[in-house]
């Protein structure tokens, strides 16, 4: 596995520095772990509703919904991280997300069991993502921030989707 910097790296980007990493992020559930991205990806939150399911997607990609006129896909978080399906219930939420795909801005609803808080992480107050062995490649982890007595694990939500999946996404939609 490689550290963050050394996957920036390989990937033609500057390692992400831990200032860069500070500011305010959303916090939300899943399963029992706390997860952050950047509140400035966020573009609005919303309970579950209708989705209309798309046939030969993945199965963490539950299908799309209707947000003002544009279809936008949505992607259940849980399975996409490989955590047993849940019911939804009246905590359970979409959080429309912006990400960049090469030159493109995708919008993509992401499916969580809650939504916490915005939190100011500071930069003291984030490390970087452990190593955890050989095969276990996590590219899409900005780091583990440690706050109010608790490890939140930051997502670079940009990387969360592969290229080759976000590919996929776009050109079912088009």
């Amino acid at each position: 596995m490689q550290s963050n910097a050394a996957a920036a790296t390989l990937n033609g980007g500057a390692p992400p520095r831990t200032e860069d990493r500070a500011g305010k992020y959303l916090t939300f559930r899943l399963a029992r772990e706390e997860f952050a991205i950047q509140v400035l990806k966020v573009r609005e939150i919303m309970g579950i509703q209708d989705i209309t399911a798309v046939p030969h997607t993945p199965s963490y990609v539950k299908g799309v919904i209707n947000l003002r006129g544009k279809v936008i896909p949505v992607v259940d978080l849980r399975l996409k991280f490989g955590l047993p399906e849940m019911e939804y219930d009246r905590r359970t939420c979409i959080i429309v997300v912006q990400i960049q795909h090469q030159s493109a801005v995708l919008l993509t609803g992401i499916i969580v069991d809650a939504v916490s808080e915005v939190l100011n992480i500071a930069a003291s107050e984030i490390e970087d993502t452990p190593d955890f062995g050989d095969g276990v490649e996590t590219p899409y982890l900005l780091g583990m921030a440690k706050t109010k007595g608790k490890v939140k694990i930051l997502l670079d939500i940009d990387r969360v989707l592969t290229a080759q999946e976000l590919q996929g996404l776009n050109s079912f939609l088009q």
